[in-house]
C-alpha cells in the first residue's frame, strides 16, 4: 500500500517537476525516536514522495549522495525574535527599539532568518518585538521567493496589559511602547487586539501576562483563546509564575513561554491539558550579557540554575515541550544560529536525552505550530524540509552544529563541501 501511495504521488507530480533522489546513510524519525539505514528519499514538487530501502530511482532523477550522512527533518525554533538585538550591559529594555525604524528591523530579521536557514532551521515561530509588523513583511518576502529563508509563523504585535513590557515610564513620554505592543485591557479590547493581529497576517497570538504588578484574568485569557482558536490560530503566553500562570493554564492557552518558576503542580496541569512548554532555556553566558534585561529577568546567577531545574522537572513529569531559544543578543564572530545551538547544552545539563531534544526541535514543535500535517518529520506527503550531518544527533545532540546539507521545500539551499 505504501508503494502504491508513493507511485500515485509521483504520477500526480507535474511533468515539469524535477525528481530528486537522496541516498541517505541513516534517516531519523524523531516522532518515534527511531532511525533506518540505507534509505532512498524521493522528492518532487517540494514534497517527499517516497522513502524506503527498496525505492526505485526514476530515470533522469537528480541524485544527491548523502550515503555517509544522517538525515533528519529541518529544525524548528518555536520562540524567536529575528528582528531584535538587545543592548548588552543590562540596558533598559526599551533601548533596543527607540532609535530603530521598522525598515531596519525588518532587514535585520531577513538577515538573521537567512543565517538560521543555512544552519538547518527551516521553520521559525517569531513571537513579536518586530516594530510595526516587520516580521510579517519578512515572511511575505520569503514566501514570494524574493529571498531564501525559513517558513515563518509570526505573531504581529505582542498583546499586553497597559504598558507592554515597560515599567515606570513618566506620563510626559507618552506610550512609545506601542511601537512594539498593543495595550489591551478587558475581554473586549483583547478580542479586538487579536483580530487586529490576525488581520495583518499573524499565525500565532502572543500575550504578555505578568510584566507588571497587574496581570490578565482567566476571563481575559479566555477571550484571547476563544477569538484565536475560532480563527484556527494558537495562543502563546509570556509568563513566569504565580496567579497569572494559573490563569493562563486554566484558560487553555496553547503554550507557556518561559515559565521559569513553574511548580510541579502547574506542570502537571499543563500535561493534563496538553499545553506545551516553550522554556527558552537561556545559557548562563547569554544571561551574563543581557543581565536582567532592564529589570525584566532575575539576576543571571539566580535564573540559570532555576532554568535547568524547571526543564528537568518538566521532562520528568512528561510535559510536552517545544524548543524555543529566545536568542536576542549578538556575539562577535558568531551567527544567530550559533547562539541558538548554545541552548542544547542547557537541555543536556537538565538530563534530557538527545532523542527527546530532537523531538522538541522537530515533530513536537510542528504540532504546536499547527504545521505537523505539512512539515516536521521525514514522511511521505510532507514538505521536503531536510537536514543532514556526518554524525547522528541521537548519539550526541551537539552534532546538529555540524549540519552541512539543508533542503527547504525540496530546494537545496546548502550542500556538503565534500562527500
Amino acid at each position: 500500500m505504501k508503494a502504491l501511495f508513493a507511485s500515485l504521488l509521483l504520477l500526480a507530480t507535474p511533468a515539469f517537476a524535477q525528481v530528486v533522489a537522496i541516498r541517505a546513510g541513516t534517516v531519523i524519525d524523531p516522532a518515534h525516536g527511531s532511525s533506518a539505514k540505507d534509505q532512498i528519499i524521493l522528492v518532487a514538487g517540494g514534497k517527499i514522495t517516497a522513502i524506503g530501502a527498496g525505492v526505485a530511482i526514476p530515470a533522469g532523477a537528480e541524485i544527491i549522495d548523502l550515503s555517509h550522512e544522517t538525515v533528519a527533518p529541518g529544525l524548528i525554533d518555536a520562540h524567536t525574535h529575528m528582528t531584535l538585538t538587545e543592548i548588552a550591559g543590562d540596558a533598559p529594555f526599551e533601548s533596543f527599539y527607540l532609535n530603530q525604524s521598522t525598515t531596519l528591523r525588518g532587514l535585520r530579521g531577513l538577515h538573521n532568518a537567512g543565517q538560521v536557514l543555512q544552519a538547518g532551521f527551516t521553520t521559525l515561530r517569531d513571537v513579536g518585538n518586530s516594530a510595526e509588523w516587520a516580521m510579517s513583511d519578512v515572511r511575505r518576502a520569503i514566501d514570494l521567493g524574493w529571498f531564501e529563508g525559513p517558513t515563518i509563523i509570526d505573531s504581529g504585535k505582542i498583546i499586553a496589559p497597559f504598558g507592554g513590557q515597560s515599567r515606570d515610564i513618566p506620563p510626559r513620554q507618552g506610550p512609545f511602547w506601542q511601537f512594539e505592543y498593543m495595550d489591551a485591557d478587558g475581554p473586549a479590547e483583547i478580542r479586538k487586539a487579536v483580530r487586529t493581529n490576525i488581520y495583518y497576517g499573524a499565525g500565532v497570538i502572543k500575550l504578555v501576562a505578568d510584566n507588571n504588578p497587574y496581570h490578565y484574568s482567566i476571563e481575559e485569557f479566555r477571550a484571547a483563546v476563544d477569538e484565536a482558536h475560532r480563527a484556527g490560530i494558537p495562543v502563546a503566553v509570556h509568563v513566569y509564575a504565580g496567579d497569572a500562570l494559573d490563569n493562563a493554564i486554566e484558560a487553555g492557552v496553547d503554550s507557556i513561554e518561559h515559565g521559569f518558576d513553574l511548580s510541579d503542580a502547574q506542570l502537571k496541569r499543563m500535561k493534563d491539558k496538553g499545553i506545551f512548554l516553550v522554556g527558552t532555556d537561556f545559557p548562563r553566558a547569554h544571561l551574563d550579557i543581557v543581565g536582567t534585561s532592564g529589570g525584566i529577568l532575575p539576576e543571571p546567577a539566580v535564573l540559570a540554575p532555576k532554568i535547568i531545574d524547571r526543564l528537568s522537572r518538566a521532562h520528568r513529569i512528561g510535559v510536552r515541550m517545544a524548543f524555543g531559544s529566545d536568542t536576542v543578543i549578538d556575539m562577535p564572530g558568531r551567527t544567530r544560529a550559533d547562539l541558538m545551538f548554545d541552548y542544547l547544552a542547557v537541555w543536556r545539563a537538565a538530563g534530557v536525552p538527545p532523542a527527546d531534544i530532537l523531538r522538541a526541535m522537530t515533530s513536537n514543535a510542528a504540532e504546536l505550530l499547527r504545521v505537523n500535517k505539512v512539515r516536521g518529520n521525514v514522511a511521505v506527503g510532507l514538505a521536503a524540509d531536510l537536514v543532514a550531518m556526518p554524525a547522528s544527533p541521537l548519539i550526541d545532540i551537539e552534532n546538529l552544529r555540524k549540519i552541512d546539507f539543508v533542503m527547504k521545500n525540496g530546494k537545496v539551499v546548502r550542500r556538503p563541501l565534500v562527500h
